[in-house]
């Protein structure tokens, strides 16, 4: 993406920060979404929640771009649908992982999106990465395999492998947003709410099948104020304000700034999980979480600097 600080050359260094913050702020609530999905999801209950979570808001992102979505053609719809499909995927991959995992695992073996993303795009394209970014490659998935294993070198745990399904998951959707042309002049409302429409639509179906666990209907009646309070966090903080913070946030400032402070979400989670969970990765998988920051944060440097 192109940067649009060159824009605002004379108020971007002194208010900068006034753009930051909520970015950053979303950051912080991200780290903390694996945290509050632990918090309200059993095995039993993780399709009724995502169906809860995102029908909450897509009323009001239908209502936002009602204008938008009346004018994509039938090729963006489809396009947009596929890239639900794609994405419902993603979001069952990682709340299943984080159930059978910790918050500050699921945390940072996501982070490794940014990695396995230029890597996965080289192979399609043919250009080598860079060295350097093939470097901190291998310092993240060093990284991760201390972090699993903090508590001493046994075999990665069932959330560990569905967190990491869910990072090429993850890779595999922006990917598909690059490579289907129909998708690119599409508004990004609109055609985020096509794919929140559509993973809402998967999840609706998946609930009705026998052996998915409890219907959201039976779950919102069992929730209390505890569980309404992290699914409206999850709903109204990790979705509707992230969304349209990054709108506001991209026109103000560089799409790179942007990309640096919500790449710090890995460490808000570790934060959460360490702080307020109780999680203790031990010596090891302290030294892991340490790697896979310095690996992710390495390679985003690399890859631009060989994308210019």
């Amino acid at each position: 993406m192109s940067s649009i600080a060159a824009s605002v050359p004379f108020r971007a260094p002194r208010r900068a920060w006034l753009t930051d913050l909520p970015v950053l702020l979303v950051a912080v609530v991200w780290g903390a979404s694996y945290l509050a999905a632990k918090g309200i999801t059993t095995t039993h209950t993780v399709v009724a929640v995502l169906v809860l979570r995102f029908a909450v808001v897509l009323p009001a992102l239908a209502v936002a771009g009602w204008r938008g979505l009346r004018a994509l053609d039938a090729a963006q719809w489809r396009g947009a649908g596929l890239l639900g499909l794609i994405l419902s995927g993603v979001f069952l991959l990682e709340t299943y992982g984080v159930v059978h995992t910790s918050a500050t695992n699921a945390g940072l073996i996501i982070s490794l999106t940014m990695i396995l993303t230029p890597l996965a795009e080289a192979a399609v394209t043919g250009v080598r990465p860079p060295r350097a970014f093939l470097g901190a490659a291998a310092l993240s998935v060093a990284g991760v395999v201390l972090l699993t294993q903090g508590g001493g070198f046994t075999a990665p745990s069932l959330g560990d492998l569905l967190m990491l399904l869910a990072a090429l998951a993850r890779t595999a959707h922006v990917l598909a947003m690059s490579r289907i042309g129909s998708v690119r002049s599409a508004d990004a409302l609109s055609l985020t709410t096509v794919q929140l429409g559509s993973a809402v639509a998967v999840f609706a179906l998946l609930a009705t099948l026998p052996g998915t666990g409890a219907s959201p209907w039976s779950v919102a009646l069992g929730f209390g104020p505890r569980e309404w309070a992290g699914l409206l966090f999850l709903s109204v903080f990790c979705t509707l304000f992230a969304f349209f913070v990054q709108m506001w946030a991209v026109r103000r400032t560089s799409p790179s700034r942007v990309s640096l402070l919500l790449g710090t979400e890995p460490l808000w989670a570790a934060a959460a999980g360490i702080a307020i969970a109780g999680d203790r990765p031990g010596v090891l998988g302290l030294a892991g979480a340490i790697l896979v920051l310095a690996g992710t944060s390495w390679g985003r440097r690399a890859a631009d600097v060989g994308a210019r």
